[in-house]
Parts: structure tokens; sequence; C-alpha cells
């Protein structure tokens, strides 16, 4: 009876502290709140407003092409045009045609399922990072363009930004390899992931030593092999060219960020190029004084992993690992996308998944004020739900853009590493 009370009084006393916790560190109850809550308006969105049909039936006739057994890339299309994305996305909507029959509605259910688990991914790595207070993680429900994304618009973006996510997720856990292989699927669906690439590797390269940098990479370019299998051993050429097409010329009308140029500069390959070389050259600015500020710079984390590998050569013992901040990480990651958001040269009104789960986490790195960060926030979301889009309102999202990114630039720049704990720390724990 006396064990049975005490066993009682423990797990009072537990659920006691649980609660105690729960008072003290308002995100956690506050982020289950804010998921039970978008989970209720996305139903009553699926439920009350009409299904906007964009690339539906061009997905399902695509697909249909697939599942009766063509395997040429040039012969798959859709009332929209030709299949663009890597094979990844025929087995994605495959398995959604195969589940919902094509018809729209269970997969608007299946996708506000999908919806809710991006968000829950998301929450997630903010709650790891801790940048953004708790009240803020609200923003990440307010966007009326990618609730439609996801479930009025069925967009293959949605399960690519899931993906990438999740990958995010598994490298934060230090889960290198995982992160990679999920990446490498992100990819799969929709290349848009590889603005991820660079500061994804230099990541990597950070963290890990040449033969887990190469065996990493190795992994994810299997999982690309192995996906497009059917079609390289058939239609390698078709395949490549169709699915991996790094050339693709936008529509000027469907632009949302640089509407403001005129069409024939926007088509050109000059403007193309300009383009590609403000792209490289802030990944490059942003890698070298801000990503490896700490090391001394890009070139000085690169001449030690040359010594390192010239070290294991010499001595044939495993370099030594250093494990990331979770913060470093993400704010790596994100300002790497967020820099090739801003010079895409077209960005359409699906490509705004790409980035808004940034946004938040993006504007809280910053050092500006809160008022001006939720500003920023809203002029972002207003320029999105601008249709058609205008010169003024391209105008203003990339004025609000370069904003961000000036913001970031002058930013405190975050300790990279995770500081092992001393012995001497390890030795006062243990006499506790």
């Amino acid at each position: 009876m006396a064990a049975k009370s005490a066993a009682t009084r423990k797990s009072s006393h537990r659920s006691n502290n649980f609660i105690q916790k729960l008072i003290k560190i308002p995100k956690i109850p506050f982020a289950i709140a804010l998921l039970i809550a978008d989970s209720i308006l996305v139903a009553l969105i699926i439920a009350y407003v009409p299904y906007t049909k964009i690339d539906w039936d061009a997905y399902m006739s695509q697909v249909t092409g697939f599942l009766e057994g063509e395997r040429d890339y040039s012969n798959l299309k859709g009332d929209t045009g030709p299949l663009v994305y890597p094979a990844g996305f025929l087995y994605i909507y495959s398995a959604i045609q195969y589940v919902t029959g094509g018809q729209v509605f269970p997969a608007q259910i299946l996708f506000g399922f999908l919806y809710i688990l991006d968000l829950a991914i998301v929450v997630f790595i903010y709650l790891k990072t801790d940048v953004v207070p708790w009240w803020a993680l609200s923003l990440l429900s307010l966007s009326k363009r990618v609730h439609s994304i996801f479930v009025l618009r069925l967009f293959n973006d949605c399960f690519a930004t899931t993906l990438l996510h999740a990958a995010l997720v598994s490298i934060i856990c230090q889960k290198w390899h995982l992160g990679l292989v999920i990446f490498s699927g992100a990819v799969s669906i929709k290349m848009n992931v590889l603005l991820y690439a660079p500061p994804l590797l230099l990541l990597m390269v950070k963290a890990m030593d040449i033969v887990g940098v190469i065996s990493a990479l190795a992994g994810a370019a299997l999982v690309q092999i192995l996906i497009g299998l059917p079609f390289i051993l058939s239609h390698p050429a078709s395949y490549i060219s169709k699915a991996f097409n790094l050339g693709r010329v936008f529509i000027h009308f469907w632009s949302v960020n640089f509407k403001f140029v005129p069409e024939e500069i926007f088509v050109s390959k000059p403007f193309a190029l300009s383009l590609l070389v403000a792209h490289l050259s802030l990944l490059l600015v942003f890698a070298h004084y801000r990503w490896c500020r700490h090391e001394g710079g890009l070139f000085a984390v690169v001449h030690s992993k040359i010594i390192l590998l010239n070290l294991r050569v010499a001595q044939r013992n495993p370099s030594p690992t250093k494990v990331l901040q979770a913060d470093h990480i993400v704010t790596t990651m994100f300002v790497g996308n967020f820099i090739g958001i801003i010079c895409a040269r077209s960005l359409h009104y699906q490509f705004y998944s790409w980035y808004f789960y940034c946004l938040p986490y993006l504007l809280w790195k910053t050092p500006f004020p809160s008022l001006l960060r939720l500003l920023l926030f809203a002029a972002v979301e207003f320029c999105w739900n601008v249709f058609p889009s205008n010169i003024y309102s391209s105008v203003l999202l990339l004025c609000v853009h370069l904003i961000i990114l000036g913001g970031l630039w002058i930013s405190s720049p975050e300790y990279p590493y995770v500081e092992k704990k001393t012995e001497k720390s390890t030795s006062k724990k243990k006499a506790r």
C-alpha cells in the first residue's frame, strides 16, 4: 500500500513538473495549439473554398502515360506542356492517383495532411533553434498563398518542400547521410531544392571529414540513379535533358519578382547570366565573411580540410569531426536558399512555398525591431497575393528581399560549433 502511494506521489510530481515546464516554455503549447488551429482552417478551406484548376490534369496525364509503359520523357505530356520534373514526381503522383482515383477532392484531403505534416516539421525546426519568439510562430500559418498552393492547387512543390524540411531535421540531428538521401529525394520531385545545395555542401565540409562528404554525396547520387533508372536505361538523353533542364525560360507574364524588367531583356541570355553571376557572388561573399567567419574565412576552411586530409593519408587515422550548432545549420541553409530566390530569373506563384517558411526565421536573424520585421513579412505576403503581378508589386518584392538580405548581412553571426564539455565540468557533474 505504501509502495503504491509512493508511486502515485512520484507520478503526480512528474505531471506537475511537466505542467510547470509548459508554463515556463510557452512555445510548446503554443505550437500544439497552432497545429490544431491550422488543421481546422485547412479543413474549412477544403470544404468551402473552390478548387483552382491549374496543373492537376497535366499531372494526371503525365502519370497515366508513365503507368501505361511510356519511358521516353519527350512523350510524357499534359495540357500545360511536356513533363519537366525528375522521376520522383512520377512515383509520388502515381501513388496519389492510385489512392484518390485521380479525383480532386480526396487529393485535397491528402494535401491537407501534407500541409500539416510540413508545418509540424517546420515548427520542430523553429523550436530546435529558438531564434523566433513563441508568438511569432503564428506567422507560419498566416499565408493565404501557401494554403492555396497546398490544398487548392495541389502543386508538386508541396512534396519537394516537405522532404527538404525533413532532410533539414535529419541534418540538425547530425544524421548527415540520411539527410542527404532525403534531400536527394526532394530534388527528384522538383529541382528548386538544389538552391540549398551550395550551403549544404559547405556545412558538410565543416562538419565531416572528406570520406564522410564523399560517401554522403555518393548516397545522394545513388538515389538519383535508382529513381531515374527505368528512364536512364531506355532513353537516357531524353530523361536528363527534360528532367534536369537548367536552361528553361519561363513566361514573363507569370513572373512575380521581375515583372518590371522588359520582356525582351527578361528572356535574354545576358540577363540570365548576370543573375547567375550575382547568385554565385553573393554565395561566395556570405560563405567567406559570414558562414566561415569564425574559422577565418572560406579559404581557411578549405585549407584546414586539405591539411587534415594529408594527415589522414600520412597517419591512416580518421580525421576529427565537429558538431555544428542547429542555429548555424538552419541559418546557413535558409540564407543560401534566400539568396537563390532573390537571384531567380522568374518566381511563379507556387514558388512562394520554396522560401515562405524561412521568412520568420530570417527576419528574426536580422537586428531589425519586431515592428519592422512584421511589416516586411506583411509586404512579402502582399506582393505574392497581387494577381496578376505588376511592375509595382515586383519592385516592392525585390526591395523587401534586399532589405532582409541587408539585415542578415549586418547581423552578428552565430558561433558554428557545439562546444565540447570539458573534463572539469564533467567531473563536477559526477561529484554532484
